[in-house]
């Protein structure tokens, strides 16, 4: 089941928040307000679905400190900061850093919408890719460490015989070792071996 995403703001101005609470609910989009980083940092966990929309300047604990903070605690959450005209080089550290975007003060609401459009769609794409992640490792991590090696070279493309003469195992060993193999990743043909495989270098070399 999908989890809904909802937009996060973080800012201490009161009016802020009620301005972009009614922006978001004109377009049916969730949101939760928060007067403070430290307050958001109590609400988060780790399934937090959306993006965060924060201000860069606020007392005690600034956007950039719960940036770092959020990173620290290896959160993938976009975001999207909001600055005024003093904040451009804060923000263009922001970004270095890896944020989505930043919005000038006054902004634009069809601009900002844009924005936290783009950056849910970030969000989409980084938990299909960490979900696709998971599930290749849970695959390959039914795999003995034999049978890994045979994984590998039969993706390879290398021939039984000359698997067993590496290995020093027979070849009916191999042809053992390729039918497990198989039938742990639930696949029944070289090509989709293949496939799992090249799969799985793209995705955990990500």
């Amino acid at each position: 089941m999908d989890v809904k995403q909802t937009v996060y703001v973080v800012d201490d101005d009161e009016g802020v928040r009620d301005g972009l609470s009614l922006l978001l609910a004109t377009v049916g989009q969730p949101c939760e307000l928060f007067a403070s980083a430290s307050d958001f940092l109590e609400a988060y966990d780790e399934e937090t679905r959306g993006c965060l929309v924060l201000d860069i300047r606020m007392p005690r604990m600034t956007g950039l400190d719960l940036q770092e903070k959020l990173i620290e605690m290896g959160s993938r959450l976009p975001i999207i900061f909001i600055t005024g005209h003093g904040d451009i080089p804060m923000a263009v550290e922001a970004m270095r850093r890896g944020a989505v975007d930043f919005i000038r003060k006054p902004f634009r609401e069809h601009g900002l919408l844009d924005r936290i459009n783009e950056a849910l769609a970030v969000d989409d794409t980084v938990r299909k890719q960490a979900t696709d992640r998971k599930a290749v490792e849970e695959r390959l991590a039914v795999l003995t460490d034999r049978e890994w090696e045979v994984f590998k070279r039969v993706a390879d493309g290398e021939m039984n015989k000359v698997i067993a003469a590496d290995l020093g195992i027979s070849e009916r060993t191999v042809e053992v070792h390729r039918g497990h193999v198989m039938k742990k990743l639930g696949v029944k043909t070289l090509a989709q071996l293949v496939r799992i495989k090249i799969e799985a270098e793209l995705i955990l070399a990500a």
